[in-house]
């Protein structure tokens, strides 16, 4: 059933899914023996490749840049400022995703003086540039344009890199959302799933330079197979119209795009990350010192999902001050009970902070 109907979805030039032939892979899994799911799921995703797309909101305003990253200004100009830092993985956009699903632009119209930083695209010189170079070149050069120690809010892997900026330069405090630090807390098997997609793809990204964003999106794939092809059938019941659907096409064309990872960012993420542990074991080292977020002096806290999948609650650096969301990893940030869950809990810790 999914090999002739499927072929379509390769020439079609519309969205969809990045990597599509693994997609189709886990679909023809998840969905063995089951036609109908499979025929479900298939029409969410033709669904979802020739929806409309409205225009996305205009670029945030590009202040200070270092090499190819750049600080956006939001807006907003009271206390310290505040540092939105995205992931390496995916564009920034899910800080400023729409004018109602901007954490970037809330905390302007809130009064922060905010900022969001866009890491832009690696170019084939940079395949040396680790994480830690990330942060020593690229972030604290930009931190060090504002004119005073700021606040860091980091999403994701942007959270990992807050505590290297923060172990480098003076900041005023750090948030982090959704951010991995202990990595033994995903478990033995799915660390080792991650190190054997590794092991596979290393060679050719080593002849790349590059870690392409679909071998990261796969990654996301194999933590809950079933989930990703569940989706794509709700999808297919959706109305065209509905602001459920809108959203959906907003998040997933979002994830579908990205920037790749540098060779040395990926293999730090894959081997010393994910493998090694290093930031869990207190061994990851920026500007040559290491990274101990308890040893900070500086206000911290960390918002973690109770249901995520990507970035499980076992692999927050576990702070004193920890705030646990039911919601998921990007839920947290872009849902519609996000505003409530979490950017008024944040804004509020930002608000307390000492002058």
């Amino acid at each position: 059933m999914i090999g002739p109907e499927a072929n379509r979805f390769f020439a079609a030039p519309q969205h969809g899914p990045r990597p599509l032939p693994l997609f189709l892979a886990l679909l023809r899994s998840e969905t063995a023996g089951d036609s109908a799911r499979a025929a479900a799921a298939l029409a969410g995703l033709r669904a979802f490749q020739h929806a409309p797309r409205p225009p996305a909101p205009p670029l945030l305003d590009a202040v200070h840049a270092e090499g190819r990253a750049v600080l956006r200004h939001a807006g907003g100009g009271g206390g310290a400022p505040v540092v939105l830092v995205p992931s390496l993985i995916n564009p920034p956009a899910i800080l400023d995703l729409a004018p109602d699903r901007s954490l970037a632009r809330w905390l302007a119209a809130r009064g922060h003086d905010t900022w969001l930083v866009d890491w832009g695209s690696p170019g084939p010189d940079e395949r040396a540039l680790g994480l830690d170079r990330h942060v020593e070149r690229l972030l604290v050069p930009l931190l060090r344009r504002l004119p005073e120690p700021p606040v860091l809010v980091g999403y994701c892997l942007g959270g990992t890199l807050s505590w290297g900026a923060a172990s480098a330069v003076p900041v005023a405090g750090v948030a982090t959302i959704a951010a991995p630090w202990r990595f033994a807390g995903y478990g033995e098997p799915a660390r080792a799933a991650i190190a054997a997609m590794w092991a596979a793809a290393r060679g050719a990204c080593e002849t790349l330079g590059l870690v392409p964003i679909e071998l990261l999106q796969a990654g996301f794939w194999g933590l809950d197979p079933a989930r990703t092809v569940a989706k794509f059938e709700a999808f297919g019941r959706m109305a065209a119209e509905s602001e459920g659907a809108r959203a959906f096409v907003r998040l997933e064309d979002w994830a579908n795009a990205g920037a790749p990872l540098t060779l040395a960012a990926g293999r730090q993420l894959f081997e010393d990350l994910s493998d090694r542990d290093l930031t869990g074991s207190g061994e990851w080292r920026v500007a040559g010192r290491i990274v101990d977020p308890a040893a900070l002096p500086c206000p911290a806290v960390e918002f973690v999902s109770a249901s995520d999948r990507i970035v499980p609650a076992a692999t927050a650096m576990g702070l004193p001050d920890r705030r646990v969301l039911a919601a998921g990893h990007v839920g947290m940030m872009i849902g519609r009970s996000a505003p409530a869950r979490l950017w008024t809990p944040l804004a509020r810790w930002i608000e307390a902070l000492p002058a």
